[in-house]
């Protein structure tokens, strides 16, 4: 029973005619779609007018043989799009530069003018192509590649001094050479390094001492008596 009641209230709720809100969406849901429908069609139209304008203006490049590339004016992400079909199918090259959007541009280039790493590089950096400037690069670069390779088919340089250092330096090493020329020398506990030469006073240091009083005695006396007048 409870259950042919909700079908009931179901299907009266059905046969009701739309209320004064209904009617006012609805009104409203047909005026937006008519305003998207013109909205289409006037992008459909803008698009096919500004395809048509750049098939003309991309005839033009291609006719005249003084201009090898040419920079359009900044445009839209869908014109840029639009402007890369109409250069492709014309068998011509494009690009796109400038880091804003607002100001990115297309340029378009002739088969026999495509341009090179480092033309396609200044146009990133947002300098000017100057194609002289660049020749003249490039001539230096091929330069300074044969130079490098004749340099590396030479070989190190090999340093030939003007004197011998054995001739400048004589006078302190002597002429002599090799082991010849070495001082002989002897591990000793009491000494250490020493030539052998240095080797030969084997007396204590208290008795080189006595010595050496010894002696300045000697000359003292000496002075002294040289000194005194002879007896008359």
């Amino acid at each position: 029973m409870a259950e042919l009641d909700l079908l009931g209230s179901i299907l009266s709720a059905m046969e009701r005619p739309p209320g004064l809100g209904d009617q006012e969406a609805r009104r409203r849901a047909r005026e937006e779609a008519a305003r998207l429908r013109t909205l289409q069609e006037q992008d459909k139209r803008h698009k096919a007018e500004f395809r048509k304008r750049m098939e003309r203006e991309v005839s033009d490049f291609i006719q005249d043989s003084a201009e090898p590339r040419r920079r359009f004016a900044p445009m839209s992400k869908i014109e840029r799009s639009i402007l890369h079909d109409v250069v492709e199918v014309a068998g011509l090259s494009s690009f796109s530069f400038g880091d804003d959007e607002d100001t990115r541009y297309v340029m378009v280039f002739k088969k026999e003018f495509a341009p090179s790493d480092e033309e396609l590089e200044a146009y990133r950096r947002g300098e000017e192509w100057d194609p002289q400037r660049a020749e003249e690069k490039r001539r230096l670069r091929e330069a300074a590649a044969r130079e490098a390779e004749l340099e590396a088919a030479r070989g190190p340089a090999v340093v030939s001094p003007q004197h011998d250092y054995k001739d400048k330096y004589s006078h302190l090493i002597g002429t002599g050479g090799g082991k010849g020329a070495a001082h002989a020398m002897e591990a000793n506990k009491a000494y250490g390094c020493v030539p052998v030469a240095n080797k030969r006073d084997t007396r204590s240091i208290e008795e080189a001492m006595n010595e050496i009083r010894a002696k300045k005695r000697l000359r003292q006396s000496e002075d002294d008596t040289a000194g005194t007048p002879a007896p008359p």
